[in-house]
């Protein structure tokens, strides 16, 4: 993907080094790589955070970080690589807003554009606790995309997802989030969910995760088309991301097999599906999920 020269965005949060969080690993734990996959796949399986950042806890043998003896916050020194992906994540969170802005535009409305948060260990947000384990995340609470961007190491490592365009997926998904909320989607979606029964509340769920890669492949399109900016491979990348955080898919690499009615980000090919139909279109339009039955997702 090529951003060479493209603006970053300025609705950053940057949180890395608070101090106070908590932090996965330590003796006779399976380390912050193992902890971080078991969360995360909790996440995917359950779409609960406070779960994901138990079995991550569990996993990892969750121990507090202690300020420094002054009592402030430690200065965060990012790495050359953790520097990078930020300039990465800037520039991606800019397009996304270039993009959203004209889409908005056309329909007579503003776009608000997200902040995204910087965080690592663990975060507070304005829908509770987090951690790095959980994934990136959207609250609607505070509009604030939130991420550890040790996630895209995760994802290479323990996923076999790597690539510029698969990071910039990922980050678009969680906007989608955020361009639901603006339209409302995300709000009348949770009201129903409150009202149902877990299963029934699950495949509200999915409509809208799939909706929100929908909104990432609408974004995709509006990217290339006013800048160009893909490159060979790109799209695969996209899609192999896709495969690999299906419900179906991570059910069955955590525990052998899968429980369909706990699906509640979609299946693989769903996820596929869906972010494809935003893609070829590039129309809103094509990502309301919530005028199709379940079995027609």
């Amino acid at each position: 993907m090529r951003l060479d020269g493209r603006r970053e965005s300025s609705n950053v949060d940057d949180r890395r080094g608070g101090g106070g969080g908590l932090k996965l690993g330590g003796k006779g734990g399976l380390g912050i790589g193992a902890a971080i996959v078991i969360g995360l796949i909790t996440y995917f399986m359950t779409g609960d955070l406070n779960q994901a950042f138990q079995a991550a806890g569990s996993a990892g043998d969750l121990t507090t970080v202690t300020m420094g003896a002054s009592g402030q916050n430690e200065p965060y020194q990012p790495t050359a690589q953790e520097q990078e992906l930020e300039h990465f994540a800037r520039q991606v969170l800019a397009s996304t807003e270039d993009v959203w802005t004209a889409e908005f535009k056309k329909m007579g409305k503003n776009y608000e554009a997200p902040t995204l948060v910087f965080f690592n260990g663990a975060v507070q947000s304005g829908c509770g606790g987090a951690s790095a384990s959980s994934g990136p995340f959207y609250c609607s609470a505070d509009q604030c995309v939130y991420i550890d961007l040790s996630f895209f190491t995760t994802m290479r490592k323990s996923l076999g997802a790597d690539g510029d365009f698969a990071y910039a997926y990922v980050l678009a998904h969680e906007v989608g989030h955020h361009v639901q909320y603006l339209l409302g989607n995300l709000g009348r979606a949770h009201a129903k969910m409150a009202k149902l029964p877990e299963a029934e509340a699950n495949k509200v769920s999915v409509q809208i995760e799939l909706q929100a890669d929908c909104f990432a492949g609408i974004w995709a399109y509006h990217e290339q088309q006013m800048f160009g900016s893909l490159e060979e491979g790109d799209f695969e990348e996209a899609i192999q991301t896709a495969q690999v955080i299906g419900d179906d898919y991570l059910q069955k690499k955590a525990q052998g097999y899968v429980v369909p009615e706990a699906f509640n980000h979609g299946t693989s090919q769903q996820r596929i599906k869906w972010f494809k139909r935003g893609f070829t279109t590039g129309q809103l339009s094509a990502g309301d999920t919530f005028s199709y039955n379940y079995e027609q997702l």
